[in-house]
């Protein structure tokens, strides 16, 4: 039994271990201290670990006399137990604008079992319309935490982000929804972003605990209604800023469609119309998009915007991406006819021959649906929501065979491999490439964003990236509130498609790291914001339901529209030294060209970069055609030339051949990306879904990232010596780097957690132990002291 003051006082350990052990008189006082604790109300500062074995006085939450009994019974536990000052106030919550505390309690035990002991600390449990946060007094660490949320704390989960509900009743664990007729001793959450939290409410008063557990699970595993959402009263309530300027495109208004269009020439074939500008075509379409010259505003209208080329991206070469949302079935036949009379004539508008040619892809025919994806998730998941050090190394031995068994990877794969073959349409075969859906808005979403970060370095910068995400996925329509379940409403819409393509991104990060302006860890915060209800980016279905919700309001009063916080302002959750672990020291940013240069050079393609070099001839005058004209003149002529001299069957180039050519040669950074397939390059993204998992940590595994964030923190403070060397500020006034970190306490866990107390690995699996040892061998390890010093 080990006794520890926080201000230093009276410590020692009961059995054969090296502690320094209590003498006669001291225990004695010792023991009478705690039981006096246990028994009257000045117990709030005492932190003990419910054992095993506690007493039933202890379970039925009885004070007095049984209370003292089931204390002393502890005594002979080896657990940790803390005793802390009463002069110490208690943690007061931090309420956002519009949060408000619907329930608490106190006297909740969080457990803590990441080195297999049951070690943990008291404090109180509320729960908001807004979050689930726990309020205790912790221990300092040694190295405090510095990538920190300012919204979202350490012991505080959002609503949106508890994705399971578990109660022990008497050492069984239970799901619990619903109406419940027994309260559990402990409650475990499983949360989206794969943390564990387990509650013990042992020594919880019996209305308190009625009161948080009913509290939880109607907060959490009810339906909602749409405006009850935690978004709408946050934006009525906090200060609207509006003068905040991300950087990012937006895509709400015609200017950014034709900037777009500018940007990647496809101005000249496609333009941007505002049919749907009041949502008098589809409540799922965008105000403004961009569609073939060819089609007329009567062509939008027929079908409500299904069955109409939507344009994504143009290739260099003029070649261009499109997706159509299918039309419905019919069984009718004329109905069938004049639908394939209609399809026809919008395939004509982008398939020219000889000159353009179009090759459609069925994503529903040819990528898993989304049941399975949903399904596949859950067994994925399953692998890393570990509550205990047991079970973790229960099934540490066949890992590797259960996911394999889960198909997640497999599903990433084909992703992947799915726009590495429309890549290749559209670089080697020249062809213009559309994607079907039923609505266009899920894979059509996951494989043109990886085909635009493969073939265009401007979307693997940040601003970049952040901009090809509001173009596709919420200009596009996701739906996002039905995907992600935030209302709890039906399970068969949910579906976790942005989080697959953020893992596909993921891959391509891992293995190209030079060619993205972005970090992994950025990639973890932005899934992780999916479940913070105070930004509109990931909790809308459509732009046409955002723009429609009014807020507030009565039965004779109009509500009035909300202005929302949009994810990509980043300082609304971190400080300005958290964000540069954002941003990737090691990108390779693409140079810049002097206006001269510009004039006179021009950047060949990449195919004709192996062609023998040729005297340069001046460039001709400009006459009524401008740059962008001729060149598209050169490539139709160039398409027709070849297609008179090619024979069909030539021109179906071979997947592998394209794949194993490009990979054959030097990657080119900011040229065209193919990720690697093979078996071993699909990996688990460990950053997500393994940051919380003490035993699966790597101690000083992340030393080389860190040593290049320390050389770059070092040149910017020699930077701003520099800087205020000429309003003489002596060195003793200089702060310090704000990342200074202590090299032996890092791990793979960083930047998210520094290194932590972690059980070892058993010579044999915990399930053997069961078999050849007895209890009482168990009990008597489990007493066995060791000193971990400074770890």
């Amino acid at each position: 039994m080990e006794l520890r003051t926080e201000q230093g006082g009276v410590r020692g350990r009961r059995g054969g271990g090296r502690g320094v052990l209590l003498g006669g008189a001291a225990h004695a006082a010792a023991l009478a201290l705690l039981a006096a604790l246990a028994v009257g109300e000045a117990g709030r500062g005492l932190r003990l670990g419910p054992g095993e074995g506690r007493s039933h006085a202890g379970r039925s939450r009885r004070r007095g006399a049984q209370g003292g009994q089931g204390l002393l019974r502890l005594l002979h536990q080896p657990e940790e137990v803390y005793i802390r000052e009463s002069t110490e106030k208690e943690v007061e919550p931090h309420l956002l604008p519009g949060e408000l505390v619907l329930c608490e309690a106190s006297m909740v035990w969080k457990c803590v079992q990441d080195d297999g002991s049951h070690r943990g600390i008291y404090g109180k449990l509320i729960c908001t319309n807004f979050k689930i946060s726990f309020l205790g007094q912790e221990p300092a660490l040694e190295d405090e935490l510095q990538f920190k949320n300012k919204i979202i704390g350490q012991n505080d989960i959002t609503l949106q982000c508890v994705d399971q509900l578990f109660g022990v009743y008497d050492d069984r664990k239970k799901p619990i929804y619903g109406q419940l007729r027994k309260y559990p001793e402990t409650i475990i959450i499983y949360c989206k972003d794969f943390r564990v939290f387990r509650f013990c409410l042992r020594y919880t008063k019996e209305e308190e605990v009625k009161r948080i557990v009913s509290g939880i699970v109607h907060q959490t595993q009810t339906a909602k209604l749409f405006k009850r959402l935690f978004l709408f009263s946050y934006a009525s309530a906090a200060p609207n800023d509006t003068d905040v300027k991300t950087g990012t495109v937006m895509f709400e208004s015609i200017k950014d469609w034709r900037q777009e269009l500018e940007r990647t020439k496809g101005n000249l074939k496609f333009k941007v119309v505002g049919s749907n500008e009041d949502y008098r075509v589809s409540k799922k379409l965008p105000p403004y998009f961009v569609v073939p010259m060819a089609v007329s505003e009567q062509d939008i209208l027929q079908y409500h915007g299904k069955g109409i080329p939507i344009w994504c991206w143009s290739c260099h070469n003029g070649t261009s991406l499109l997706k159509m949302s299918t039309l419905p079935k019919e069984q009718d036949d004329n109905t069938m006819q004049m639908q394939k009379i209609f399809l026809d004539g919008m395939y004509k508008t982008v398939d020219k021959p000889p000159f353009e040619a179009l090759k459609i892809e069925d994503l529903s025919s040819s990528l898993p649906s989304l049941p399975e994806i949903q399904v596949t998730y859950a067994r994925f998941k399953q692998l890393f929501l570990i509550d205990n050090s047991t079970d973790f190394w229960d099934t540490d031995v066949k890992w590797f065979s259960l996911l394999e068994n889960t198909n997640w990877l497999e599903i990433i794969r084909r992703c992947l491999k799915k726009a590495v073959e429309v890549v290749e349409s559209l670089e080697a075969q020249n062809t213009n490439v559309l994607l079907t859906e039923e609505n266009a808005s899920d894979l059509c979403c996951v494989v043109s964003c990886l085909v635009q970060i493969m073939m265009d370095s401007y979307c693997r910068t940040k601003l970049g990236f952040q901009s090809l995400v509001q173009k596709e996925w919420i200009t596009g329509s996701h739906a996002f509130l039905d995907r992600c379940n935030h209302l709890r409403q039906s399970d068969k819409e949910e579906a976790p498609v942005f989080l697959l393509f953020l893992d596909c991104v993921w891959q391509l990060v891992q293995q190209y790291p030079p060619a993205f302006e972005f970090t992994e860890t950025y990639l973890t915060v932005l899934s992780d914001s999916l479940y913070i209800p105070i930004f509109s980016t990931f909790f809308f279905n459509s732009q046409h339901q955002k723009d429609t919700t009014l807020y507030g309001g009565s039965l004779n009063t109009e509500g009035s529209k909300l202005s929302y916080l949009s994810v990509w302002e980043w300082s609304v959750q971190f400080e300005p030294e958290a964000q540069a672990l954002l941003n990737n020291p090691l990108y390779a940013e693409k140079p810049k060209l002097d206006k001269s240069q510009k004039k006179t050079t021009r950047l060949k393609h990449q195919r004709q970069l192996s062609l023998p070099l040729a005297p340069t001839k001046p460039a001709p005058k400009r006459g009524f055609f401008k740059e962008e004209a001729d060149q598209l003149i050169k490539n139709i002529l160039g398409k027709r030339i070849s297609r008179l001299i090619t024979s069909s069957d030539d021109l179906q180039t071979n997947f592998s051949e394209f794949y194993e050519s490009w990979h054959g040669k030097m990657v080119d950074l900011h040229g065209l990306l193919l990720p690697r397939l093979e078996g071993p390059e699909i990996k688990v993204w460990a950053q997500r879904y393994l940051r919380w998992i003490p035993e699966a940590q790597l101690p000083g595994s992340d030393t080389v990232s860190t040593k290049v964030l320390d050389v770059m923190e070092e040149v910017q403070g020699l930077q701003k010596k520099m800087d205020e060397k000429h309003s003489k500020v002596s060195d003793e006034d200089v702060e310090a780097s704000p990342f200074q970190r202590n090299p032996a306490r890092l791990s793979s866990l960083f930047p998210f957690a520094s290194l932590q107390r972690h059980s070892f690995k058993p010579v044999l699996p915990t399930s053997s132990w069961r078999d050849l040892e007895s209890e009482d061998e168990l009990a008597r390890r489990d007493d066995e002291y060791v000193n971990l010093g400074d770890v």
